[in-house]
């Protein structure tokens, strides 16, 4: 016990051995003014954190790892499930002959309207099939069009960083040049509000900063809302989607050998070539360019996604790749520290699967952030070697004459721009979401086998947007601080401490003298004084269930209670100081406050079921403004919960506006909403309320494919009625029940042991 601890839990001695009212918001464990000692009270991680990565330690720890890996990368990018591909309708056209190579205008619709940019370079004479290259950029001005000015150019010239004036002017037009000359099919496309990709502007893609109050519509929402947060639409997710359909375009084109394709970029384009690398299977060799650290993971928004980098960092996320070949370079920024933090990890990585020698780091550190000569010829190297190009080494970037804006776009009068603007990018949302409603009706269980394949698919959605499932019991643990004799029960209250997560909770055990073997983990937006009434007693309900022998547990989940250093319930969730208002900066790196409430409650879940006591059945029970985090911690626990009784006070995350709600979950709305959690229950025997006396057709398809429609319970008989969608908002309340929702839920619970 550390001596801040010991003096807490004294504090709550002396005040119970002076008689003081503890019990007027229920027993405190701490001293006044003490809070617990909490990881999640410290400040927010954000992209300027530290990730390490640390090695699993056999070949199978890393597949099941790699595995949770890629579908909450999938899960972050809104493609899980994928959306469909449709028809890329691709248009080349405006063929300009350089001599050696050709450029060609290429646009197509990665989704219906929604078009990809960018050049085509070819090799000129027959070969046969020749190895592809994708060529994100970063951001570099104009994206495509970059022109760095003779006088820059002419200092790196004189720097080193490179050989000849236009190669340097536009470092990316030259390495497409070079690679065709090399004898590879290059497609060099634009990230969104770069160059010809204007559907969306610039100032949205990478300048937004502010949500914008027309956007925030229930029905027809933009980017960076909450409707579209809670849907995992993202503009990263649509660069995915593109460079996704990138790789559906060249790999579909007859002079492109599909099993030889590489993706290399810097910078921002660094970033989408190992997430499409870690992503799509068809990627052969991966050159990600000064991006990947353990430092500062991506500053712009169109490489922050919420839920991305929680728990992980780019360095493992490179790892993915593994143990197809992959060259890193590292320059003058984030990335200098990259030969002693990060790689020698993922070298252990590649070592550990067997593949040593697929992986290497260039660090050129006497350069700033760059994709200059002397970084691309590692690339044409690596190339060279991996894609079998047979070409004499060192190679050596040869001139070529650059071409400008004006030639090299791919918008005509005969090739008209597409439409753009708010409109469209309303539009573009909602053909997302409709896209991926048809696949979860298709998805909608009739029989068990139906009902494993929506678990799979909705349940694994879940698993990422909740990020934990029901803990190991010897990763939780209770220290008792005080114990009293109330006559038919004892009271035991102490804190509840995950200790791997550093996670400590305020809880309270009533446990009556003739117990049953059973246990109620009683959930309020008042924490563990939810179990007590304003005189200091157990409220009607839960005394029921003490004189019915069911111990009842009541805890004080992330601030609640004795997490509130001025009794004040919380409003508005803490965010990252990044003044930019996207969830993504925040909710890309941390858990919201449901969801780490949600996290509390599987710590008590874990705690109660693995107790020395054995108990027979566990209940959980969520009213009053509860009920959503005990559905969402139900559908995560299994069976580990026996019986639940929630009262979702009719809410739905789809109604959350404001992206610092306590009620805000990215990804929350996108799977059957809070329905859908409920219906990952099934068989579990289920009591519900405030569902407006209709069971949600998700729930009543889930429980008859399990075949057991008789294991649900609609409550058609209280007085609960729908609330405002503040449902687990924490009240003012003075925890006075206003209807008899909880007396039914508890006669339902004792009936049904």
């Amino acid at each position: 016990m550390t001596q801040m601890t010991f003096w807490c839990l004294a504090g709550a001695f002396v005040a119970m051995a002076c008689g003081t009212n503890v019990f007027a918001a229920g027993p405190r464990v701490l001293a006044d003014g003490i809070q617990p000692v909490d990881i999640r009270l410290q400040p927010p991680k954000d992209l300027n954190g530290y990730f390490p990565f640390e090695v699993p330690e056999t070949v199978e720890d890393w597949q099941d790892r790699r595995a949770e890996l890629r579908r909450q990368l999938l899960v972050s990018q809104g493609l899980w499930p994928m959306p469909d591909k449709t028809p890329l309708n691709a248009v080349i056209h405006g063929k300009l002959d350089q001599g050696d190579y050709t450029i060609e205008k290429v646009y197509f619709e990665s989704m219906p309207g929604f078009f990809t940019t960018g050049n085509l370079y070819r090799p000129i004479g027959d070969a046969g099939a020749r190895p592809g290259v994708l060529c994100p950029h970063g951001h570099w001005p104009d994206g495509r069009f970059h022109d760095a000015g003779r006088q820059q150019v002419r200092e790196m010239i004189v720097g080193g960083a490179e050989r000849f004036e236009d190669g340097g002017r536009s470092p990316l037009q030259a390495r497409c040049v070079q690679l065709a000359r090399m004898g590879c099919v290059v497609f060099h496309y634009d990230m969104m509000g770069n160059a010809d990709s204007q559907q969306i502007s610039r100032d949205i893609v990478h300048g937004f900063a502010e949500q914008r109050a027309a956007m925030n519509d229930a029905e027809n929402w933009g980017l960076y809302s909450p409707q579209a947060e809670s849907h995992l639409q993202s503009i990263m997710g649509l660069q995915t989607i593109s460079s996704i359909r990138a790789l559906d375009f060249i790999t579909t084109l007859p002079d492109v050998d599909a099993e030889r394709i590489a993706v290399t970029g810097a910078s921002g384009g660094g970033t989408q070539t190992f997430l499409l690398s870690a992503l799509d299977d068809r990627v052969k060799i991966s050159v990600p360019a000064v991006m990947v650290s353990t430092g500062m993971q991506g500053g712009c928004t169109c490489e922050n996604a919420s839920l991305l980098r929680i728990g992980t960092g780019n360095v493992e996320i490179a790892g993915v790749f593994a143990p197809k070949p992959q060259c890193l370079i590292a320059a003058d920024d984030w990335t200098k520290e990259m030969a002693t933090k990060g790689f020698p990890e993922l070298k252990q990585l590649y070592t550990l699967l067997g593949a040593e020698d697929q992986v290497e780091l260039h660090s050129f550190i006497h350069f700033p952030h760059n994709y200059n000569n002397v970084s691309r010829a590692v690339m044409y190297h690596w190339l060279n070697t991996h894609l079998q190009l047979g070409h004499e080494t060192p190679i050596l970037e040869q001139p070529y004459p650059r071409l400008t804006a004006e030639e090299l776009t791919v918008w005509d009068d005969v090739h008209p721009r597409p439409v753009a603007g708010d409109e469209f990018e309303v539009g573009l949302v909602h053909a997302w979401t409709s896209d991926t409603r048809r696949k979860l009706d298709e998805l909608r269980p009739s029989d068990l086998t139906s009902l494993q394949a929506y678990r799979d698919t909705v349940g694994g959605a879940i698993d990422v947007i909740i990020g934990r499932r029901l803990p190991a019991a010897e990763d939780v643990e209770f220290e008792e601080a005080a114990k009293t004799d109330d006559g038919t029960y004892l009271t035991l209250i102490g804190l509840l401490r995950n200790r791997p997560r550093q996670e400590e909770l305020p809880i309270t055990f009533l446990y009556p003298k003739e117990w049953a073997g059973k246990v109620a983990i009683w959930l309020s937006p008042l924490g563990k004084a939810g179990l007590y009434s304003d005189q200091g007693q157990p409220t009607s309900e839960v005394q029921r269930l003490l004189d019915s022998g069911v111990s009842v547990v009541g805890v004080d989940l992330l601030y609640q209670g004795e997490f509130l250093a001025d009794g004040k319930p919380i409003e508005r969730t803490r965010r990252v100081e990044n003044e930019r208002e996207s969830a993504a900066y925040t909710f890309g790196y941390n858990h919201t406050l449901f969801v780490q409430r949600v996290h509390d409650v599987l710590s008590v879940i874990s705690f109660v079921r693995s107790d020395k006591r054995e108990p027979e059945e566990v209940y959980l029970v969520g009213l009053a403004g509860a009920g959503p985090w005990a559905a969402a911690a139900r559908a995560q626990a299994g069976d580990a919960v026996d019986m639940a009784a929630i009262d979702t006070s009719g809410f739905r995350f789809a109604n959350v506006h404001d992206i610092h709600s306590p009620d805000f979950v990215p990804g929350g709305a996108k799977y059957d909403d809070l329905p859908g959690m409920l219906a990952l229950g099934a068989p579990g025997k289920l009591w519900l309320a405030g569902e407006s006396g209709a069971l949600p057709e998700i729930v009543a398809a889930a429980y008859g494919a399990a075949d057991a429609e008789n294991a649900v319970t609609l409550d058609s008989v209280s007085d609960s009625t729908a609330s405002d969608n503040t449902a687990a908002d924490d009240t003012d309340s003075d925890n006075t029940a206003t209807d008899n929702t909880p007396a039914v839920a508890v006669e339902w619970l004792l009936r049904n042991e």
